[in-house]
């Protein structure tokens, strides 16, 4: 079997990609989650190597001139996230399939690098409003921040269509059979 594959699970932030990839992780053993590495300091009880990689933004900026990452992006000023070549490599040498909890744009780059590799999938909030109120709920964030999020949320759907499927996420249970569908239907499909 050839596990060169990829998938990746894109969204504005506050639609659930985490939590269908949280699922998705917990259903299938041949699946393993791609850490990012990130320029932004953690938060609450975020662990080196488990939830980021965590990088200064000069280590981050030297890795990008050297060639270090498959994708990557300014996400918020002064924010960089981006894949690790060295992450897929290592999942890839463990025989296992690698998923992406992953920017919009990212999630683009990763699936125009890997056409035939990748099964992309964008996950649709209800809602713009809806999508507010869920970030509103999180309590963890400041109004300005959520503004922000709100505009590139914006952007970010105009991007829907440049992924395999999309999940309207108004139904977590819908939509979790639907993504566990749609990645059994990949992993079967050689």
């Amino acid at each position: 079997m050839n596990n060169k594959k990829l998938i990746v699970f894109s969204a504005p932030s506050g639609a659930g990609k985490t939590t269908l990839v949280k699922y998705i992780l917990d259903e299938f053993d041949i699946i393993e989650f791609s850490i990012s590495a990130t320029s932004r300091e953690p938060r609450g009880v975020e662990k080196e190597g488990i939830d980021y990689y965590f990088l200064s933004v000069s280590e981050f900026k030297e890795k990008i001139t050297i060639g270090d990452f498959i994708e990557y992006e300014e996400v918020y000023d002064g924010s960089f996230y981006g894949t690790l070549k060295s992450e897929v490599d290592r999942i890839w040498k463990k025989n296992k399939i690698v998923i992406f909890d992953i920017d919009v744009i990212g999630g683009i780059n990763i699936k125009e690098m890997f056409p035939e590799e990748t099964l992309s999938i964008f996950v649709m909030p209800p809602s713009i409003e809806i999508l507010k109120k869920r970030l509103i709920k999180r309590g963890d964030i400041s109004n300005d921040i959520i503004e922000n999020r709100m505009k590139k949320a914006k952007r970010e759907l105009e991007y829907a269509s440049k992924f395999d499927n999309v999940i309207v996420n108004n139904d977590l249970k819908k939509s979790k059979n639907i993504a566990f569908s749609l990645v059994k239907d990949f992993i079967k499909n050689e």
